[in-house]
């Protein structure tokens, strides 16, 4: 197995399907063929890679920008707690690419400037189970809901977790989907062993015998022996980010429930009712309205 060592901001999935430098393009073709029921060759298609700027990329990058065809097709691999802002974010990834393919000058010009037509895909891989597949539009976030929105925006949502996943038609279409779904099946089944806060040595072992085992089993034999320690690279790194923003959010949790539980003291809220709205212990509530008290004094 080959185990190449270089810094790793993709994901796997980002990887696999556009940034891979021997079969990317390829992939993101097989995949392009499967949502779209066509049968492109990649010898006759002109497919450009497009990245947003660094300036607003993620600390890893697990999205896909590419222009094929007159289309510009933005594919996003989702990890964490499904996200319904996803029409807002794919707004946004558009308009910051359309500032690296229109020229500034152009969209001054009296006729019409022609753009690339916009699909959004977002492939759902986390631990939550959710609908299979449904569309997310922009118009469900509008502070003043409207019939016929004169600006909307769609995103394909697809879930390919578990059985259900496997079953989608895109992914039964998809060979290289298909092989990743299992790929991450695998993964998520070392990953539930791991303590809470594993060493480097722990994830580098956990995701080694993760890859072993795919290729026994004939799952992306050639791309996870060409890039193995890529591959377990980019797995160490989207498990930390994970672990970071659900601390992030956890801290924020805890401090909101702090501030209100002191608030609604200070506004002469008994603490029995402060406990049972915030989801609290009596005890809880005033060991943190005592610190209150005593910070004041």
């Amino acid at each position: 197995m080959s185990f190449e060592n270089r810094e790793i901001k993709s994901s796997v999935f980002a990887d696999i399907f556009g940034d891979d430098e021997l079969d990317g393009k390829k992939n993101f073709l097989s995949l392009y063929n499967a949502i779209h029921g066509t049968n492109l060759k990649l010898e006759d298609t002109v497919i450009e890679h497009k990245k947003i700027p660094q300036s607003i990329c993620k600390p890893y990058d697990n999205d896909i920008s590419m222009l094929i065809n007159d289309r510009l097709i933005i594919l996003v691999e989702h990890q964490s707690t499904p996200n319904e802002n996803m029409p807002l974010r794919c707004l946004e990834y558009y308009v910051h690419l359309l500032y690296g393919i229109i020229p500034a000058r152009a969209r001054y010009n009296e006729n019409i400037v022609k753009i690339p037509t916009p699909e959004f895909y977002v492939f759902y891989n986390g631990k939550r189970k959710t609908e299979k597949e449904y569309t997310m539009k922009l118009s469900d976030a509008f502070w003043e809901p409207q019939q016929e929105p004169l600006c909307e925006l769609k995103v394909r949502f697809m879930s390919i977790i578990g059985d259900e996943g496997k079953n989608l038609p895109v992914v039964q279409k998809c060979d290289m989907l298909r092989q990743y779904c299992e790929f991450m099946d695998i993964v998520f089944r070392y990953q539930a062993v791991l303590k809470e806060a594993p060493t480097k040595d722990e994830q580098n072992t956990c995701y080694e015998k993760a890859i072993r085992e795919a290729i026994s089993r004939g799952i992306l034999v050639d791309y996870l022996t060409r890039k193995g320690t890529a591959v377990i690279n980019m797995l160490t790194d989207e498990y930390d980010y994970e672990l970071d923003m659900q601390a992030k959010i956890e801290d924020a949790t805890i401090r909101k429930a702090v501030e209100a539980a002191r608030s609604f003291y200070a506004n002469g809220v008994s603490i029995e009712i402060i406990a049972k709205s915030l989801n609290m212990t009596e005890d809880q509530v005033r060991e943190l309205v005592k610190e209150s008290v005593s910070v004041k004094a």
